[in-house]
């Protein structure tokens, strides 16, 4: 299986090429419930996160939400 290279919060990150975004989530051991995810300059709601397969050159921001008062 290849290897793609995309971009995570301005960081190269790799993985492999059949990826989707709930894979990645987990590889860079984040919980899904408490992330938002702008994929390649766009909000992405979470219901479409397992079958968004991630591409090369592809640009991630994510962001923890973090619980406070």
């Amino acid at each position: 299986m290849s290897n793609i290279s995309i971009q995570v919060n301005g960081e190269q990150f790799t993985c492999s090429a059949n990826t989707t975004l709930l894979q990645l989530l987990t590889q860079l051991k984040l919980n899904p419930r408490l992330v938002a995810v702008e994929y390649n300059g766009e909000i992405l709601h979470q219901q479409y996160w397992s079958h968004t397969q991630v591409e090369k050159g592809d640009r991630l921001e994510i962001v923890t939400i973090v619980g406070g008062g």
